[in-house]
């Protein structure tokens, strides 16, 4: 064989292998679009009222 037939040889053994690692690589790179497709339907929680507990705990016991 020459050795342009050698190359071409050698690269075709190793595009298979080339392949895999790029949709591997690239698997999660084009899931990300498809995950957050629906913005519309999250709940939060409500906002925690402040009751100021922490302060007065805070000043009593400064004071002990």
């Amino acid at each position: 064989m020459t050795r342009s037939a050698t190359r071409i040889v050698n690269m075709l053994r190793l595009l298979p292998r080339a392949l895999v690692i790029l949709m591997v690589l690239a698997a999660p790179v084009l899931a990300v679009p498809q995950l957050r497709g629906d913005q519309g339907s999250v709940i939060e929680a409500p906002a925690a009222r402040k009751s100021g507990v922490g302060f007065v705990l805070l000043v009593s016991l400064q004071r002990s």
